[in-house]
């Protein structure tokens, strides 16, 4: 490979195929116009979730202290000012819990995120099953509401749920929060007399709670929301079909939706993986788009709450739809690390990770209508986080090549904002946020051990192109 280094721009040879033609793949070095901050410094773990980490004025980062994202063992959800350094506790747990995944209303002064039992036992640990989300409004530190009933024992209640939720994100309005959910009650059955299988779907929790539960279970408890299951999953998806085992890494689509092709408004829908089987039997993830309806709380064809043996179901007006089939591909499927679905601000475009012909994952969109797929980077390496869009719409970040980069989508031109490091220091793979604002992106590197959080700052971040 060979590489040359002129007025700031990297060009890398060979270049890329693209459609039978070779395109030269041009990459801009902008490290030495940004500005890198660590801004943490406790020798603890510091975890982002990877969206939504930053506070609506753009000025705080909300985090856990898990000394590792594999394992579930914060008992502290912390912020940190981005300018200052300074740190503030947002809740501390209590009776044995642990915490983690903290995201921002896009609005107030307000984090949700995961909470673990209360008092653990060895028949009743942290677990997928065994969780839930709390919200913590910021002028009333350490005291939580939650946000999910769940209702461990029939009679199932609807509106409550009765398993575990996890990575709770605030939809554009800050109205409705999306989550993906494992049940309690089809895991401790495991198949036996006909029930179906706990398979991960996507939840929602809606503002037409509260609801409250019985106590016939010692874990049972009650949520400010209204919780529904709004993905549909079957156990052995037919294949070649658009059944799905498996939906998750949703995200919300659009800042408020998306234009219908009618011209009307879907206000409130969500892009996920979907689990699908092809008819040579290669089980590989495709975008999937979920329409939620205005009203959730009308059961459609069956139980909301679910019963002993079916899993929650979908309420009357959700529409599950596939908008991706790379069946054909010589990579098919969604690749890469993993990673979240994620929606242009204005709702028009889904990205996604999907490997080239040479095995490179590179980043694509789609409409949420479906059509055809668009390829934007054409990078020579591989990206190695999750992404955001920047809130204009014309950035995605991510990290690559021990660097955090920016690409932007209508020509695909790639920006390298941090000098490359040594892998052990490289960004981490969980992490790569814009602010608001759009003036900095938050990821992780680890230094002596533990997990700190850095920002970097968008150069000419006032509309103007970066690079002439």
């Amino acid at each position: 490979m060979q590489t040359v280094i002129s007025a700031g721009l990297l060009y890398i040879a060979p270049s890329v195929v693209d459609c039978g033609h070779v395109r030269a793949q041009v990459i801009a070095d902008i490290s030495g116009q940004t500005e890198e901050r660590q801004v943490t410094t406790a020798s603890h773990g510091h975890i982002v979730a990877n969206y939504n980490i930053w506070s609506p004025d753009s000025k705080w980062i909300a985090y856990d202290c898990r000394n590792k994202g594999e394992a579930f063992d914060a008992t502290r959800i912390e912020c940190v000012n981005a300018d200052t350094g300074e740190v503030r506790c947002i809740y501390e747990a209590r009776n044995g819990a642990t915490c983690g995944v903290a995201t921002w209303h896009p609005g107030k002064k307000r984090v949700v995120f995961i909470l673990g039992p209360d008092n653990p036992a060895r028949d009743w640990s942290y677990a997928p099953s065994r969780r839930r989300g709390l919200v913590v409004d910021l002028d009333h530190p350490g005291e939580g509401r939650a946000l999910d009933a769940m209702n461990y024992a029939p009679p199932f209640a609807p509106g409550a749920l009765r398993g575990g939720s996890h990575v709770h994100v605030f939809d554009g309005a800050g109205e409705w929060v999306s989550f993906t959910y494992d049940d309690e009650i089809l895991t401790c059955a495991g198949g036996r007399d006909g029930a179906e299988p706990n398979q991960r779907n996507i939840g929602v929790a809606a503002p037409f709670g509260p609801v409250r539960v019985n106590r016939n279970h010692p874990r049972n408890h009650d949520g400010g929301w209204f919780t529904f299951v709004a993905s549909k999953t079957v156990a052995v998806p037919a294949p070649g079909s658009d059944e799905i085992s498996q939906a998750a890494e949703e995200g919300w689509i659009g800042a408020n939706g998306y234009i219908r092709a009618d011209g009307s408004r879907q206000r409130r829908a969500l892009a996920f993986q979907g689990m699908v089987t092809a008819l040579n039997g290669h089980r590989h993830a495709e975008v999937f788009v979920l329409d939620l309806p205005e009203d959730p709380t009308i059961a459609g064809g069956a139980p909301l709450q679910g019963t002993g043996t079916t899993r929650p179901s979908p309420p009357r007006g959700a529409v599950q739809r596939r908008i991706t089939y790379t069946d054909d591909r010589k990579h098919p499927g969604i690749q890469g690390p993993r990673h979240w679905l994620r929606s242009s601000p204005d709702g028009a475009a889904i990205a996604f990770l999907m490997k080239d012909d040479s095995g490179t994952p590179q980043l694509h969109i789609i409409s949420p209508h479906g059509g055809g797929i668009r390829q934007v980077t054409r990078n020579p390496w591989a990206i190695t986080s999750t992404f955001t869009w920047s809130p204009d719409g014309r950035w995605i970040a991510y990290a690559m090549d021990n660097s955090i980069f920016v690409t932007e989508v209508t020509s695909g031109r790639a920006h390298r904002l941090t000098a490359r490091t040594e892998d052990a220091a490289s960004p981490h793979r969980s992490a790569c946020v814009f602010s608001p604002d759009g003036s900095r992106i938050a990821y992780l590197r680890k230094i002596a051990s533990h997990l700190q959080i850095f920002t970097v700052t968008m150069p000419n971040s006032g509309g103007k192109p970066m690079v002439h």
